[in-house]
């Protein structure tokens, strides 16, 4: 795939999401900023591609912390102003842990503060080229996605991957999410997009078929809430033990029951004793490959 060269793509892992890079003669412009654990990772992968050069703007998708985690760190280093989805920027402001997922989730994300605020049918000039800012709830309610259509690239956050989107919260929980998910893919559909750079994971090309993959996805949810709540507490699980590295097995039960989102979900939907949501989930987890149980400790794999 061809990407303009002034348009860098540091693609990182599930912790932290990708960074997109934009380099112009009005100075670099960054999207998203990683965890907060990878801040000292985010700005030397930024600063070998700026070269000496200072960013001139650092922008965020939405405000989850695996996108945010390293909007501190930058500001610090760069003196940069923070621009961000205009959604939720008062959440930012209050620093509303719960409704962000931070401490709700036990996520951690450095206090920042917004200078700017995106408004969904807006452009801005970012690299020497026009973005639309284009609203795209679901996942999280106030994120945008950023579209070029010369170039017909489109930034999608967690909004679109190569295989799904970000976690969506229950619908008893959250009615409005899911079919906001489903508008959000409708919206994308509609768009003449010939490379997706998501959140997580490589660049593709072959929109359909992501997007066919996250309509079957969204239809089985809108389905089945309990399927919903496992896969959104497997992902939710699955981050933190990148973060943490490993887990003991016996102090899980109690990790449920005391983090928020957690006990919440597992009260509305799927109302199991803390020790077999865990047993459910990490069973499932390691029949996907993505822990592994040693020693009475679960690892990220």
């Amino acid at each position: 795939m061809t990407l303009p060269p002034q348009l860098h793509v540091l693609i990182r892992d599930w912790l932290s999401g990708n960074n997109v890079l934009l380099q112009s003669r009005d100075g670099p412009v960054l999207v998203d900023s990683g965890y907060s654990t990878h801040s000292a990772l985010t700005l030397a992968l930024v600063e070998r591609v700026l070269d000496g050069a200072p960013l001139a703007r650092l922008v965020n998708t939405h405000g989850h912390s695996d996108h945010v985690g390293g909007n501190a760190a930058i500001r610090e280093a760069h003196g940069c102003p923070i621009a961000f989805p205009a959604a939720e920027a008062d959440l930012v402001e209050n620093w509303d842990t719960t409704a962000l997922l931070y401490d709700y989730a036990d996520q951690h994300a450095p206090r920042f503060h917004v200078d700017e605020r995106l408004h969904a049918g807006t452009t801005r000039v970012w690299g020497d080229l026009e973005w639309r800012m284009l609203a795209a709830p679901g996942h999280d309610m106030g994120a945008l996605v950023f579209y070029n259509p010369e170039h017909r690239i489109l930034v999608s956050g967690d909004a679109l991957w190569e295989n799904g989107y970000g976690f969506v919260m229950p619908q008893c929980m959250a009615p409005a999410a899911l079919p906001a998910t489903r508008a959000t893919l409708d919206m994308i559909a509609a768009l003449d997009v010939r490379i997706v750079i998501p959140g997580h994971g490589e660049a593709f090309t072959d929109v359909r078929a992501a997007l066919d993959r996250a309509y079957r996805r969204t239809e089985a949810f809108a389905a089945d809430d309990v399927r919903l709540a496992r896969y959104a507490l497997k992902a939710l699980l699955a981050f933190t033990l990148l973060a943490r590295r490993s887990m003991a097995m016996e102090d899980l039960p109690s990790y449920v029951q005391r983090v928020g989102i957690y006990r919440d979900m597992n009260a509305a939907v799927l109302r199991l004793p803390p020790a077999e949501l865990v047993q459910l989930l990490v069973g499932e987890l390691v029949r996907a490959k993505a822990v592994r149980v040693a020693d009475g400790r679960v690892f990220a794999a």
